[in-house]
């Protein structure tokens, strides 16, 4: 299974990645919230939450993340304001590199998504703060890359993607 790739530029506030953001659709491993956070944790993504996704543009310096959609539908802008909005639905992944905007732009009542991080990084939350842009592109370079797919594992095609 290929994922949808979808490159930003940085927009003086999103500062976004040189790394594609990666969609997947139709992931089996992701229509309940404990075989996700299985599949994460199998192939090192570790950290699991359970929530939804913020409803303001927001994007994390420190920390690679990958969403998975285990319930219901939405929409959600990524690469900040001027980027692009992706309907998202059950068993749909999101893996987004560190600095990649995202923002819940509209969604069902019942939107579950299971989150998690490479080896557990330690996350931050950036809204964007022209101020410290400076500061939050030292921050996403210095991110390693992670080991793994958190969809398939050695065998996925986001080291490829990503090298």
């Amino acid at each position: 299974m290929q994922p949808e790739t979808l490159q930003f530029q940085d927009d003086g506030a999103i500062p976004n990645s040189r790394l594609p953001a990666l969609v997947y659709h139709g992931v089996d491993a992701a229509t309940e919230p404990a075989a996700c956070e299985r599949l994460f944790a199998q192939r090192g993504w570790l950290g699991a939450w359970r929530n939804g996704i913020f409803s303001f543009h927001h994007f994390h310096s420190t920390a690679h993340e990958v969403l998975g959609i285990v319930r219901g539908t939405g929409s959600v802008a990524l690469g900040g304001p001027s980027g692009r909005v992706v309907d998202i639905e059950r068993g749909d992944v999101l893996v987004l590199p560190a600095g990649t905007g995202h923002c819940n732009r509209g969604s069902s009542g019942d939107l579950l998504v299971v989150g998690a991080y490479p080896d557990a990084m330690s996350w931050d939350i950036r809204r964007g703060d022209p101020a410290e842009h400076d500061e939050v592109f030292a921050n996403i370079t210095a991110v390693p890359l992670p080991a793994s797919d958190p969809v398939h594992g050695d065998a996925g095609p986001l080291r490829e993607l990503w090298r």
